[in-house]
């Protein structure tokens, strides 16, 4: 899978983000998704052609996979990486509402069409609740999926055709787990840094609409 576009994407949001935001985009690209397309992408290429089972009962084997496995690790981590960057867009769309605006009308309605003011700062809060609560969604869907986050090394499984129940073997069962911790913690940090982000822009605007308020009493 190419990546080109989630890259063009993050490239695009970094330059409207704030500090947070920019260490936000740095975990995203080089501890997700760089580690996804180099590593983990590899570790579970032939999930299905190494999962074994201790009988060779036609179809016992997928029906055991399916059950287990309803879908597969890297194809969900995959989507989330995708959904989680989306309500990044609204930023890149709003700021581009901006500069055509100013265009159309041939003259300068911002002082700058990037900063984070205005209308624009209520869409970068909507982008970053939008991405805590999607990251939150992601992580709970992973353990009700697959019962917690780990990795068994022996599944029993007594689901019809097999004949009765019998042990079927996830490859490299340490290994995955290892990349499992990993993945799931760096999405925990994204949620950390969403929440820091969040919390630091509505304490900026407060203070900024007090002061306001206060230079506005004194006059």
């Amino acid at each position: 899978m190419s990546w080109a576009f989630l890259r063009d994407l993050l490239s695009g949001v970094n330059k409207y983000s704030t500090g947070i935001g920019r260490i936000w985009v740095a975990v995203v690209f080089m501890f997700r998704l760089l580690v996804y397309a180099a590593a983990a992408e590899n570790i579970w290429k032939h999930e299905r052609d190494e999962f074994e089972c201790n009988i060779k009962q036609p179809g016992c084997e997928n029906v055991c996979f399916d059950h287990f496995f309803p879908v597969s690790h890297i194809r969900l981590w995959a989507l989330q990486l995708i959904i989680v960057s989306t309500p990044s867009l609204l930023v890149v769309f709003h700021v581009a509402y901006r500069e055509n605006r100013e265009k159309h009308r041939n003259q300068k309605l911002y002082k700058n069409p990037g900063k984070i003011d205005g209308g624009l700062l209520c869409t970068y809060l909507i982008s970053l609740i939008l991405k805590t609560g999607l990251e939150i969604v992601f992580l709970v869907l992973f353990y009700k999926l697959y019962n917690g986050f780990k990795i068994p090394r022996i599944v029993k499984c007594d689901i019809k055709p097999c004949p009765n129940t019998v042990d079927c073997y996830i490859s490299k069962p340490t290994e995955k787990m290892i990349f499992l911790y990993f993945l799931v913690a760096t999405s925990c940090l994204c949620i950390i840094l969403n929440l820091s982000e969040l919390s630091y822009l509505i304490l900026k605007y407060s203070i900024k609409c007090y002061l306001k308020r206060h230079v506005k009493k004194q006059q």
